[in-house]
């Protein structure tokens, strides 16, 4: 690779805008009419480096599986089991075969074809996903905290369904439902009110079952969902290098059901990861791998989207941060070593902050996060309306994070290089004193930006005779118009959402019980 001056001078690799050659694991300086544009970290010398530590860790290390079945099977595919029964050691040949035989390609299919979302998007567009988890909510309203409750699922159904950058939504964490069994209750109306792909995420072992029966009874039958996957499932490491029952469970039943699998590693830089990038970005290569051989010894070989959400321990406060400089170069070297390094699909947190509210902060640290995710190549950008570190949900912020996302997608959009983008004839005949306000070219363009609904664009005096509104309240604006909306089409209907209820109330009673 030819070096910069700088680059020659210091001896330090600079970080470069680049564009990607689709189908090659080869970053090259092109000219502005190829391809979407990125952004890395990492040249191909250091993507290799990366790659060699993630194969040896997995070989040399292996990953703790809490599922004796999946051990088994593990073992008899070529993997090597400690003589405790869960430490697996991983050949590479074993996770190279893997990677080979997993789809690169994945339709995130809604209850009706026009919610359908391939990925890669073939515009090497992104999707984005709201947040989930969240146990807190923001009243869009009021303004005020309190714990997220089951009236908020449709809150966050309305403001999903409705937000044109959303292509699929999270259940969240439910308060005053039986904790235990707070997703299947979650999952359940969320699955009943939206025409979106629906994404899983369970809690507990005993409650995978449920929640693959309510995609059933919500698809219309197990051959319905085989054809037409209406849900995909995380499934998560428990860092460092260990899968409990439950995800491997997932894994195992999701795949069955025809279900990409987000396999999600979530190493926290200082905490349950070094406190230096690189090792957390390895490790969670490394888990990701191991779940994605997981899904094809002991799964059914679905597509995998390696879902790298990094996180960095505050040395002063022992918080968990999302959004901090070095989680930042994190998160783009994770998502060019899984998308580059690996040839896989990428998901991960393209919104979020870690201050409570939805303030300048908020705003801030998601922009930039977004813009340098998208940039990435990532093809999932997660986390719309979260705040606090992905505990708490805003739909205001929602709103916000919507066109922040369609900014990005408009700004990634790479000119074209022509006569016509030139204004050519006309530049070359403008004359003294002249402008190119009154010209057919500039009538044919004008329309093509982007006009937002929510960002401001107004001069002072109109501000103060407004009362000085600004972008949150437009955004509190549209959230309100959302909620009078009527519901899109292509919901379950009245018999589906009966039985749908009867097998939540099956869950807590032989779950509770």
């Amino acid at each position: 690779m030819r070096r910069s001056r700088r680059e020659r001078k210091t001896g330090k690799t600079v970080a470069k805008i680049v564009h990607n050659l689709p189908g090659s694991k080869t970053n090259t300086i092109l000219p502005p009419t190829l391809g979407p544009p990125g952004f890395t970290f990492l040249d191909n010398t250091r993507i290799d480096q990366l790659r060699e530590r993630t194969f040896s860790l997995l070989e040399e290390h292996g990953v703790f599986i809490c599922h004796e079945k999946a051990v088994k099977a593990l073992n008899k595919a070529g993997a090597r089991v400690e003589s405790d029964g869960q430490r697996v050691y991983f050949p590479r040949s074993l996770v190279e075969q893997a990677i080979k035989d997993t789809p690169k390609s994945v339709t995130l299919f809604g209850k009706t074809q026009e919610w359908d979302h391939d990925l890669p998007n073939p515009g090497g567009k992104f999707i984005m996903r709201t947040g989930t988890g969240a146990h807190g909510f923001v009243d869009g309203e009021t303004g005020n905290y309190r714990k997220l409750v089951m009236a908020d699922v449709a809150t966050i159904a309305a403001v999903g369904n409705h937000l044109d950058q959303i292509g699929f939504i999270s259940h969240p964490f439910v308060n005053g439902v039986p904790e235990r069994t707070s997703d299947i209750h979650g999952f359940a109306e969320l699955m009943s009110l939206t025409p979106k792909h629906v994404w899983i995420q369970p809690y507990e072992t005993e409650n995978v079952e449920y929640l693959m029966r309510i995609c059933v009874l919500a698809a219309g039958g197990e051959a319905a969902l085989r054809e037409r996957p209406i849900a995909s499932c995380i499934a998560t490491s428990f860092t460092p290098l260990e899968l409990k029952q439950m995800d491997v469970e997932a894994i195992i039943q999701a795949s069955r059901h025809g279900m990409a699998i987000h396999a999600c590693s979530l190493p926290t830089a200082g905490g349950t990861a070094p406190i230096t990038m690189p090792g957390a970005v390895v490790l969670a290569a490394a888990e990701i791998l191991s779940m994605l051989v997981l899904n094809q010894i002991v799964g059914s070989g679905t597509a995998v989207i390696a879902t790298p959400l990094i996180f960095a321990l505050d040395m002063r406060t022992g918080k968990s941060l999302q959004s901090s400089t070095e989680v930042l170069q994190g998160v783009s070297m994770s998502l060019q070593l899984m998308k580059q390094g690996f040839g896989l699909l990428t998901h991960t947190y393209g919104s979020g902050s870690d201050t409570p509210d939805v303030d300048s902060q908020s705003n801030a640290e998601r922009s930039l996060l977004g813009q340098l995710v998208a940039l990435s190549g990532a093809d999932i950008l997660g986390g719309v309306g979260q705040l606090e570190c992905a505990t708490v949900f805003s739909p205001v912020q929602a709103v916000i994070d919507n066109e922040i996302g369609q900014m990005l997608q408009n700004y990634l959009r790479t000119p074209k290089i022509d006569d016509e983008s030139f204004a050519w004839e006309l530049l070359k005949n403008i004359p003294q004193g002249g402008n190119f306000l009154a010209n057919q070219h500039t009538l044919k363009h004008c329309r093509a930006t982007l006009d937002p609904h929510v960002f401001l664009r107004q001069a002072r005096d109109t501000y103060e005779a407004e009362n000085r509104r600004n972008a949150q309240d437009n955004a509190r604006d549209i959230f309100r118009n959302i909620l009078n909306k009527d519901p899109l089409p292509g919901l379950p209907d009245e018999t589906t959402v009966r039985e749908i209820k009867k097998m939540v109330k099956a869950g807590d009673a032989n779950i509770l019980d």
